[in-house]
């Protein structure tokens, strides 16, 4: 089996990043080939962490291997997508694609033309607990679905997310784009108008931390998702990602992450923790990642996939801002 050589660039989304990287060392036929970040302190530490060097430039990186993951802030991913696809190399972005649709049309259009690999990182996609709703849906057993209920709520994650310049947005673009992903998938259907309220309530910062979106899908489905930064910093997990999808013949209640189990210990204070035993899903993304290389086709989860889901949220901000349902646009 030939050994795809992996490069990632940047760990500033360290709630995946290292989860990546973690997940490439236990995927057989794999070689982490070095790391460059943005922050060479950070980069270095990285590279001793998963033992492998550390690049002071992405270019010099981008000539020794196979495929890279971008992990940077949301307002690089264009940058380095862009340089690694001139480069022939394969791509594993973090989402949101881009922050620009444009941007992102240049860089799914520069990949088909090249015939690499451009996957988004939708992890969640790759839940069992959400393949088998989809085996459900497509089998018929839900009838016609008719609505979703859906929440992503999660910790307000600080440094560069809060920053608009950096991220693009706040809880809204950083939640919005996982679940419309697995929506559109479900549902092999696309979003065709949002109404969105967005606001910061829950802490001091410039960038909207919750918001509750209305959605309506080609064929007809409405769809609501509750998205916010309101996990406390003391909660013992990241977060949820749940629907209540609701059909003609049933209904049937996703939780992507009961997968755990829980714990409560006496000590100094009563503690109390989440073990989780179930889908490690960031490495089931970047497994995936490297046999769409090594098998030379399209991933599971497209750059196309990510540029849907992005347009989703976009529109959500413009519905806040005008204050009426917008219709969205594609790329």
């Amino acid at each position: 089996m030939k050994t795809i050589r992996i490069g990632m660039i940047s760990l500033a989304h360290k709630g995946h990043a290292y989860g990546y990287a973690g997940g490439l060392l236990k995927v057989p036929g794999v070689e982490i080939v070095g790391i460059y970040d943005e922050e060479a302190e950070r980069g270095q530490a990285g590279a001793n962490q998963f033992k492998t060097k550390f690049y002071e430039d992405y270019n010099e990186l981008l000539k020794e291997v196979d495929g890279v993951i971008i992990s940077s802030d949301n307002s690089r991913h264009h940058q380095y997508a862009i340089a690694a696809a001139n480069a022939g190399v394969h791509i594993l972005v973090e989402k949101p694609i881009t922050t620009v649709g444009e941007d992102a049309r240049e860089l799914i259009d520069l990949c088909n033309e090249k015939g690499l690999v451009l996957q988004t990182a939708f992890p969640v996609r790759l839940n069992t607990s959400v393949h088998k709703v989809k085996q459900q849906i497509d089998k018929g057993e839900l009838g016609d679905i008719v609505a979703i209920a859906a929440t992503n709520h999660g910790k307000m994650p600080g440094g560069w997310f809060v920053d608009p310049a950096l991220s693009g947005g706040g809880a809204v673009l950083d939640h919005t784009v996982h679940v419309v992903d697995i929506m559109r998938w479900l549902l092999s259907s696309e979003v065709k108008e949002v109404y969105a309220e967005m606001d910061t309530r829950l802490h001091d910062i410039p960038v909207d931390d919750c918001g509750l979106l209305s959605m309506e899908f080609d064929n007809g489905v409405v769809a609501t998702l509750d998205t916010s930064w309101s996990r406390p910093t003391s909660f013992s997990f990241w977060g949820d990602v749940t629907m209540r999808i609701v059909g003609t013949k049933g209904v049937i209640h996703l939780d992507c992450y009961a997968q755990t189990g829980e714990l409560w210990e006496n000590g100094a204070a009563l503690t109390h923790r989440y073990l989780s035993w179930g889908d490690n899903t960031n490495q089931a993304l970047v497994a995936e990642f490297v046999a769409a290389v090594r098998e030379g086709r399209p991933s599971f989860i497209t750059g196309l996939d990510g540029l849907r889901a992005a347009e989703t949220a976009w529109a959500a901000y413009e519905s806040a801002k005008a204050g009426k349902p917008v219709a969205v646009t594609h790329y």
